[in-house]
């Protein structure tokens, strides 16, 4: 399933290429160097995508000997490249916009210019729209995350067309490079908010609060039957859950019914969090050593 998701990453590829066209353009028709971010930004959605077609391709291979969990994390990769572009980006555009305060231009042909611009942003609101229902359809970090980027162009892109078209109206020459700056900043944001996700990813963050919250919720109709439950863990990896917890049964339990349980409780975890990996440990409840271990090292 994971590998239908490249088809994707070849169509951010596509929007990407198309806007560098359309917003190069833009710039080349008016010489404002807010166009000028713009299209600099676009050059990041282009390496971006190619870096999301790597990583989705790799996730998408299955686990092996040395990988015994998958290649799903890969995704992670992607989107703290993409966030590394967008600073990087930003830092770009901020040094266009100070050299362009020092030195004003007129803009020129701002009518056809920001046209083209429009268009360009209507294919990336398209394409993010795209994007962000199959990431969440399919749980891909790596798709929502150009999903957000594009999204981000979009809005940058509005403002970048709203200053330029202040600057042609009033003649304020410094509204140009004042937008660009203000463009950079908020591209940094957004590079940020996608690195600080990848990081998350990377350092085995626990599932989001509703679905711990679910979690609890199907373990209480067990709790219900006198079954209990300690050292329960979560995790995420891209598109795969972990799940993981030890269940106390009374001691005079045969295995047979241990087992049963056990099975009952996986396959309800798995409909609560769809995707995920479930590992059960059985524990007597009336033996204290079944207590000892509820910290993530036994004995720490």
């Amino acid at each position: 399933m994971r590998r239908a998701l490249v088809r994707f990453a070849w169509l951010s590829i596509a929007a990407a290429a198309a806007t560098i066209l359309l917003k190069g353009g833009a710039w080349w028709l008016t010489g404002s160097v807010g166009l000028l971010s713009d299209a600099l930004e676009s050059f990041v959605n282009l390496a971006s995508a190619m870096m999301m077609l790597t990583m989705l391709a790799l996730a998408a291979r299955p686990p092996d000997e040395e990988h015994e969990y998958g290649y799903s994390k890969a995704e992670y990769f992607a989107s703290g490249f993409e966030g590394t572009l967008i600073l990087v980006a930003a830092t770009l555009i901020a040094i266009a916009a100070v050299e362009r305060l020092r030195a004003p231009q007129a803009l020129t042909q701002v009518g056809l210019g920001l046209a083209v611009a429009v268009a360009a942003s209507a294919i990336n609101f398209a394409v993010a729209r795209v994007l962000a229902r199959a990431g969440r359809r399919h749980r891909s970090i790596a798709l929502e995350a150009d999903a957000v980027h594009l999204m981000a162009d979009v809005w940058t892109s509005a403002g970048v067309v709203l200053g330029v078209g202040a600057v042609a109206l009033t003649g304020w020459l410094w509204l140009d490079p004042l937008v660009a700056l203000g463009v950079a900043a908020h591209i940094v944001w957004a590079g940020v908010k996608l690195m600080r996700r990848s990081v998350h990813g990377l350092l085995d963050r626990a599932l989001p609060a509703d679905e711990r919250k679910a979690i609890e919720a199907a373990l209480a109709e067990f709790r219900a039957q006198g079954i209990d439950f300690h050292a329960l863990r979560t995790r995420e990896a891209a598109g795969r859950s972990f799940v993981s917890m030890h269940v106390l049964v009374p001691g005079d339990w045969t295995v047979q019914r241990g087992h049963d349980i056990l099975e009952a409780i996986e396959e309800r975890i798995r409909r609560t969090v769809p995707h995920a990996s479930v590992f059960t440990h059985l524990e007597p409840r009336e033996d204290p050593a079944s207590y000892d271990d509820v910290k993530l090292d036994r004995g720490a």
